[in-house]
């Protein structure tokens, strides 16, 4: 049974995915164990408490620098003894020690098709509204494992997601999540938790 760990930091729609499909089998072998914030107020949290799933709120703010906050936040992690860490709209920085601890551990859902739009600056709204600014046909998500560079590591699954005509920002943010990131997240999940992916170098093989 694969120990999975969700950093979220807003509203956890992604979070929501994860949960609603390991509840209806889309997601198997698997176990949310727990939920960890940076922000106090993020909805994820009470999505999480009522899944049942211990939540945790580990704030910057309450730190004198950032190496405490870093510390902290590595412990909450172990104390669920994780077999991998899903960041779900996690706005922080991720500390390098972790990421060597978890090395291939830790994945990622970005809202573009990397090496489209992302990398520093790239997140949130911010995407879409860039990807419309470029004049784009093709949006989409990818789901990549963590490395210590910005959105660089290496590429799990990807789905693109047309553009339309008078799309806003929020309205093709809405579509991305809906069509792409809410089925390729829990799916690259059940991937993992299942022993059918491998990584080498850059390059990530599904075995079917």
């Amino acid at each position: 049974m694969l120990r999975a760990a969700v950093l979220v930091s807003g509203g956890g729609t992604n979070l929501q995915a994860i949960l609603d499909a390991v509840k209806c089998g889309t997601i198997t072998n698997t176990e949310v164990v727990g939920v960890i914030s940076n922000n106090r107020n993020a909805y994820a949290l009470e999505r999480a408490r009522a899944a049942g799933v211990p939540a945790k709120c580990v704030s910057p703010k309450e730190f004198q620098d950032r190496a405490d906050f870093n510390k902290a936040l590595m412990d909450a992690i172990d104390e669920l003894c994780p077999d991998l860490i899903v960041l779900a709209g996690f706005l922080v920085v991720i500390p390098s020690e972790l990421i060597r601890k978890y090395e291939n551990r830790i994945i990622n859902i970005h809202p573009s098709l990397i090496p489209a739009f992302c990398g520093t600056g790239y997140y949130g709204l911010k995407v879409h509204e860039a990807a419309l600014e470029r004049g784009v046909k093709v949006v989409g998500a990818t789901v990549h494992f963590v490395d210590e560079g910005t959105d660089t590591g290496p590429i799990i699954l990807q789905k693109a997601v047309e553009v339309q005509e008078g799309d806003t920002p929020e309205i093709l943010q809405r579509r991305v999540m809906e069509q792409a990131e809410w089925i390729i997240l829990p799916k690259a999940i059940d991937l993992i938790a299942n022993g059918k992916v491998s990584v080498q170098g850059r390059h990530v093989t599904i075995v079917r």
